[in-house]
This record gives structure tokens, C-alpha cells and sequence, in this order.
């Protein structure tokens, strides 16, 4: 191993959350390098440059982008935070809830389909209101709450003629009449670090969509669903999102590996970008 760490951080803007991961870099000393993922490149005959680094931290906003980095870093050797694999299970709302039904997490009651007619089925089998979900995004960007049938078979309808793979699976999830709030809760490794309920009078209760945070308590019982859940998906650094669901209790709805947290830090006053970069340093010095 080398004397100095040598940490890669892999972005596409820098957004409030990188600013703060950057400055607990440099308050330790750390040495580490800004990765812009609109100007790198990967030469796979030649990954040496690249096993200069200790660790990597991926935050690409774009999940295809950040995900073949992942890719291929891990096979160069490279260790990152998070792996290929919990990317590539976190960023596709289908293969987290497979892993989570494998895993007996509770979560909400989902179906999946692969044309309008049988996704039309079933909606029906879902009842109405429901929820049509793409199987890949954040933010609650392209979300509908079917009310009806009319509204139903229009949705899908318009998701066919789109003709895009991000389309043509039909994620459909049943509507939870929520209390005004979500909660999403913060782990770095095997530890929670905080927990905010994330609070609207929209259905959508996303804070890029207007939401506020406040602090949830972190009850043993949402420790151990969130333990649970972050052990179904393979860990590292996650956000589970958690649903108050009026008969199931508490049920995972998502879990996302490159969270934002510019609601989530200030308003539980945790440091967890100082948090992420001791996790990722504990990488870097567990594989070397």
C-alpha cells in the first residue's frame, strides 16, 4: 500500500452534496482527484492509470454513465464506492424490489410487464389508484397515478409510442395513501447515520420536487428494516427510502446509491459527507 491514499471522486456537477464531500477531503489532506465524467475516458488496454487510485467515490448523476464506470473500474481492479454490482441493483426500481422480495424485505405490492396489454391486466389486478413508475430515474420524474381505466390505457398507450427501452417495461405499484410524508433514511456501511421525513402535500414527496425535511427519529424498527434492506442490495453508502404504509407498516419503497443529502445534512446537523469519506477511505485501506 501506498504511504498517501489516493481517492478518485467521480461526478457530473457539483452540486451542494460534492462541495461538502470535497471540503472533508481537503480538511483531512486527502489526496484525491476530481473525475468529471463528461471528460474522462477508459482505454481498456490499459487500465494502469487508473490503479492509481485507492478508491474510488461514484457520484455521475447519469446512472448509465456512472454505472459502466463502475464497470469498469471494478474490473481494473479498482475498489469503488458503491460496487457495479449494488449500482446496478439500486438504479433499476425492478431488480430492487426482485432483491428485496428474495430478501423478504416488506415493500410495496408491485407488478411488472412487458407489453400494454398485460400491463393494462395488471393495473386491474393492482386496483385504481395506482402508480406506473419507469423502472430507471429519480427525482419522481415521469411518475403517473392512474386514477381510472380511460386514464390507464392513455398512459400506456403514450409509454408504447415512446418506442424507448426505458419504456417498454411497465413498473406498476400500488397507491399508498401516505400521512403527507416519506422518510428516507441515511447508511454509510452497517450504521444508519439519520433519518428526515421528507414532508408534502403532493403524492410525489421527492425535495427535488418541493418537499421539506424533518428530522425522523431513528426507531430500532427502522434501523433493523433499513439493515435489512441494505443487505438485500449488497451495501455501501444508500438511501432507503421508507413508506408508511396504513396496513403494512413500514415498507421500503426505493433504495438510492448516490443519494443527494443537501435537505438531509443540515436539517439533522450529521456530517454525512465527512461520513461517506471515512467510509470510502475504510475501502481504500481494506483492499490494500
Amino acid at each position: 500500500m501506498r504511504n498517501r491514499l489516493h481517492i478518485g471522486v467521480l461526478y457530473s456537477r457539483v452540486r451542494m452534496e460534492e462541495k461538502w464531500i470535497f471540503a472533508a477531503l481537503e480538511k483531512r489532506g486527502i489526496d484525491y482527484e476530481r473525475l468529471d465524467d463528461r471528460t474522462i475516458s477508459f482505454d481498456l488496454e490499459n487500465p494502469q492509470p487508473w490503479r492509481a487510485y485507492d478508491a474510488v467515490l461514484e457520484r455521475s448523476i447519469s446512472f448509465t454513465s456512472g454505472l459502466n464506470a463502475l464497470r469498469v473500474l471494478n474490473a481494473f481492479g479498482v475498489p469503488t464506492v458503491n460496487t457495479a454490482a449494488v449500482a446496478e441493483i439500486c438504479g433499476d426500481k425492478l431488480t430492487t424490489s426482485a432483491m428485496l422480495a428474495r430478501a423478504g424485505v416488506p415493500q410495496p405490492h408491485n407488478i411488472v410487464a412487458f407489453t400494454p396489454e398485460s400491463a393494462l391486466d395488471a393495473i386491474e389486478v393492482i386496483g385504481y389508484p395506482c402508480v406506473l413508475k419507469p423502472v430507471v430515474g429519480s427525482w419522481g420524474r415521469l411518475l403517473a397515478k392512474i386514477n381510472d381505466r380511460d386514464a390507464a390505457e392513455a398512459v400506456l398507450e403514450h409509454k408504447a409510442m415512446l418506442g424507448s427501452v426505458q419504456h417498454s417495461v411497465f413498473y406498476i405499484q400500488e397507491y399508498i395513501q401516505k400521512p403527507g410524508r416519506d422518510i428516507r433514511a441515511i447508511m454509510v456501511g452497517d450504521r444508519v447515520l439519520t433519518a428526515i421525513y421528507r414532508k408534502s402535500e403532493h403524492w410525489i414527496t421527492n425535495t427535488a420536487r418541493g418537499a421539506e425535511g424533518e428530522v425522523c427519529p431513528v426507531t430500532p424498527e427502522i434501523e433493523a428494516l433499513c439493515l435489512k434492506a441494505a443487505a438485500a442490495v449488497g451495501g455501501g453508502v444508500l438511501a432507503v427510502d421508507l413508506v408508511e404504509h396504513p396496513e403494512k407498516g413500514l415498507v421500503v419503497n426505493e433504495i438510492n446509491h448516490t443519494m443527494e443529502f443537501h435537505t438531509a445534512q443540515p436539517v439533522s446537523g450529521v456530517d454525512i459527507a465527512n461520513e461517506i469519506v471515512s467510509y470510502v477511505l475504510h475501502v481504500a485501506q481494506t483492499a490494500n
